[in-house]
This record gives structure tokens, sequence and C-alpha cells, in this order.
């Protein structure tokens, strides 16, 4: 996520989505991950730190190849903003679900694995609404939540990576604790996605209920980060149309 302030790419389109890929990995395994093997000590903090370090670390390892989106909804509102090529968003799309299966997919590999008995429930870590959130939200509240804070989140996105931002160099870092920050406010709700791609990858292995909903996960996070990326130049950018 280290320029999103540019819309030519500075690198071969190969080499941004293997990096999408690489960085897509490192969000789902560690936010997916922490679900798993730590938050029934730690609780749902440990969750939402996972996912902001993961991010924060991939951001500063390869944000400068591909821009660092790791995101569907991201990589949505980065082109509405014209921050990208609207020609690249599908290959990025497709270099974050595949980096995002790959990550679920090792996981259960690694449960498969155990000899402890431990058994992966990737019905428990995946996004839901009704019978399937945490505390029992319905489908309205979860869209209204997704929507709003992946708007939010593309809005801190935008600025802290345009360029002029007092916060160059520092721009991962405020991702990254915003991400931490709505993970907070969405693990009760329904598990917090602003990410198809995070969404897709435990409902493949989470049974039908999971996959019943993940439409929900498809439609709000891209829609918050449409708007988000329409509206910035008019909001917040420091060159207005």
């Amino acid at each position: 996520m280290a320029d999103f302030s540019a819309p030519a790419p500075a690198h071969p389109l190969g080499r941004r989505l293997i990096a999408e890929v690489f960085g897509t990995f490192m969000l789902v395994i560690g936010v997916i991950g922490a679900a798993l093997f730590i938050s029934p000590v730690a609780g749902p903090l440990a969750i939402a730190l996972a996912v902001g370090l993961a991010v924060l670390t991939a951001a500063y390892a390869v944000g400068h190849i591909s821009g660092g989106h790791f995101n569907p909804a991201v990589t949505l509102g980065a082109a509405a903003a014209g921050r990208m090529r609207w020609v690249d968003v599908v290959p990025y799309l497709l270099a974050q679900f595949v980096g995002g299966i790959l990550a679920t997919s090792v996981l259960l590999w690694i449960s498969v694995a155990s000899e402890g008995g431990f058994t992966a429930d990737f019905g428990a870590v995946s996004n839901g609404y009704g019978d399937h959130s945490p505390s029992g939200f319905g489908l309205w509240a979860v869209v209204i939540l997704e929507v709003v804070i992946t708007a939010l989140f593309l809005w801190v996105i935008l600025g802290v990576t345009e360029a002029g931002s007092t916060t160059a160099g520092f721009a991962p870092l405020a991702i990254g604790l915003a991400l931490t920050l709505f993970h907070l406010i969405a693990i009760p709700v329904d598990n917090a996605s602003l990410n198809p791609a995070r969404s897709l990858a435990t409902a493949i292995y989470g049974g039908p209920a999971a996959l019943e909903q993940v439409w929900v996960f498809f439609v709000a996070p891209p829609v918050g980060a449409l708007l988000a990326g329409l509206t910035y130049r008019y909001l917040f950018a420091s060159r207005r149309p």
C-alpha cells in the first residue's frame, strides 16, 4: 500500500500479481490462523492485531510493487478513485482470491496433519449473519456495518497514500492500525470481512451455510469501497476535479 498516487504501473503485471498473491496470503493466514489457533485463548483482540500486523508487514514488503491492495474491495476503490487502471482490476482480483484460498488451504493442511486431535472449524471463522453471526446480528446490520467500515477504510487508505501526504512512509502503519480498529468493531457482528477474498477463503471450507451467505461479503464491502473511491476526490483530495 505504498503508492496509490500514480495510476501508471511501475512494475510488470506479472510481478504485481505475485505481490498481490503474497500479500493476500499473508493477510488471510494471519487473520484466520489467529482465529483458529490463538483466539480461543486470547480472544478477538488477537485476531484484530494479527490482521493489522499482517497487512502492515506485507505492505512494507511488497506494497512498492503492486500498491499493496490484498483485497478486492481495495482494488475496486482504488480504481474508482483513479489510482489504478481499470484494465488491471480483474487480474488483481483473481490474484487476491488465489492468495486467500491458498492461505486457508495451508491452514486446513496443518489441521489435518495435527497429531493432537485439533480440527479447524472454518465455519466458525467464516463471515455470516443471523444464526451465523457471533452475536446474532441480522442481515441488514451486517450489510450496513460492512459498507460503512469498508468505506472508512478506503478513505483512510486514499488519504494516507495521496501525493504530498504528511504520512509518507508511514502509510502501511496507519492502514494496519485502521484495519485492526475495524476488526475490533466487526468481529462480534459478522467475524469481520471488509474483504471478499478473505470471506471466500474460509467459506469454501466452512460448509453449506457459509457458502450460502458469502454473497453478502461480495456485495457490501465493494459497495463501501466504491462509495469511498468515487467520493474521495470531492471530499478530501487536495486537487479536486
